[in-house]
């Protein structure tokens, strides 16, 4: 990303911002894991959608006023003994080059420039990310900082601005949408590679390491979740993850994985045997599935309602299942298919956005994931796409990921 991006999304932030108001976002900080490790580092992501920097204990602040907003930028002073250890921080320079912030200042001088601000201009409100999912999470920087303030400076009005960032990124810019092509075709190799070790008998880890091999060879350091190689029985088990189960011969392995490229995500469910030939029953439901994903992606454009996606999906599925003879009435298509059929996906994998009475506009990009799971028998199926909503219609993203049992066998085959 060119710090071009950084600065129209900060721009298209400060629109929705009163006058005579402060924004501060704060990069975070990796938790202590244990002893003297810490968790790894990973930035804030509204943060790092309005600065591009990847640095933690790293301050945003800006002063708009009516005529201007003043941005500042805190990183932390170079420690020649510490960079020994742990290499060195971001240089102003850097962070400038980044970020396209000119003023940037270092962290000792955060709170003595805030206070100024505070006490030379009639502030009314100050922004910031309070996101908060749960009552008993740990309380964040953000959070802290809230509480300060409302303690030493009553007359300032707190106000939270996770909202108004997350309604910018729900709409992709070109740049975003070249970045996540790349995490899937990553992803897509990855897959690949992994298809083309597999046989029965194999642990499912040993699968997975066949795809890490690709991400790792790729450069890739962060996966969009962790890895689900599912085989049999796992496969029913919607976010199974111990990937430690021997790989049984006629099975199905079922795949929920992706790559993130400068923190853009993939997410692509694939399903294929192990032996490299699908049953006649694992045919029968596989198709079922696959059908459903096209008709369900065939149906986004501009102006369809979200909910309409994941009804049509219960549609398909319950429609086929009753010829097959598996069910009576569509209602009973619960029992074997029970998640949504599609969620945003962006710098978060389940990413930011209200789906309430949500209609689809161009710039979204949603997965597209049917799956079917029948427990007693060990057949778990789920085939994911990643698409773009246009102003024409839609665009597969992930349209390179070849997906019919032909194909796969083929594949296989070789």
């Amino acid at each position: 990303m060119q710090k071009d991006f950084y600065v129209k999304n900060r721009n298209r932030l400060y629109e929705k911002m009163e006058n005579d108001s402060l924004l501060v976002l704060f990069a975070g900080k990796a938790p202590q894991k244990s002893a003297d490790e810490a968790y790894q580092f990973v930035p804030n992501r509204n943060f790092y959608y309005l600065t591009g920097i990847d640095e933690p204990n790293v301050i945003l602040l800006v002063h708009k006023t009516e005529k201007t907003a003043e941005e500042y930028l805190f990183i932390e002073k170079s420690d020649p003994i510490l960079e020994k250890w742990v290499g060195r921080s971001i240089s102003k320079e850097e962070a400038e080059k980044v970020s396209g912030i000119s003023n940037i200042q270092f962290i000792e001088q955060f709170e003595s420039l805030l206070t100024r601000i505070l006490f030379s201009n009639p502030l009314m409100n100050v922004y910031l990310d309070l996101e908060r999912r749960e009552l008993d999470l740990v309380t964040t920087k953000a959070q802290q900082f809230a509480s300060k303030m409302q303690a030493n400076y009553p007359f300032v009005q707190i106000k939270n601005v996770y909202r108004d960032i997350c309604e910018q990124r729900v709409f992709k810019t070109a740049e975003e949408i070249e970045e996540m092509k790349k995490a899937i075709a990553i992803t897509y190799d990855g897959i690949k590679n992994l298809m083309s070790h597999a046989k029965a008998g194999m642990k499912e880890y040993q699968l997975e390491a066949y795809f890490d091999f690709i991400l790792k060879t790729a450069g890739v350091k962060h996966y969009a979740f962790p890895t689900i190689v599912a085989s049999g029985k796992n496969g029913t088990v919607l976010h199974y993850e111990k990937n430690d189960a021997t790989v049984e011969e006629g099975s199905l392995v079922l795949l929920d994985l992706g790559a993130q490229y400068n923190y853009y995500n993939a997410d692509i469910s694939y399903t294929f045997p192990v032996n490299g030939k699908f049953s006649e029953k694992q045919k029968t439901f596989y198709n079922i599935v696959l059908k459903a994903l096209k008709e369900t992606t065939e149906l986004m454009k501009p102006g369809v309602p979200f909910a309409k996606l994941n009804e049509h999906t219960k549609k398909v599925l319950a429609e086929e299942c009753i010829k097959v003879g598996l069910i009576n009435e569509e209602s009973e298509i619960g029992n074997y298919y029970y998640h949504s059929v599609s969620h945003f996906l962006g710098l978060d994998t389940h990413d930011v956005g209200d789906y309430k009475d949500l209609i689809l506009q161009p710039g979204m990009v949603l997965t597209i994931e049917p799956g079917f799971y029948i427990e007693e028998e060990g057949l778990g199926i789920r085939i994911e796409d990643d698409v773009l909503v246009t102003e024409e219609g839609h665009e597969v993203l992930s349209k390179d990921i070849f997906r019919s049992v032909e194909e796969i066998e083929a594949f296989m085959k070789k």
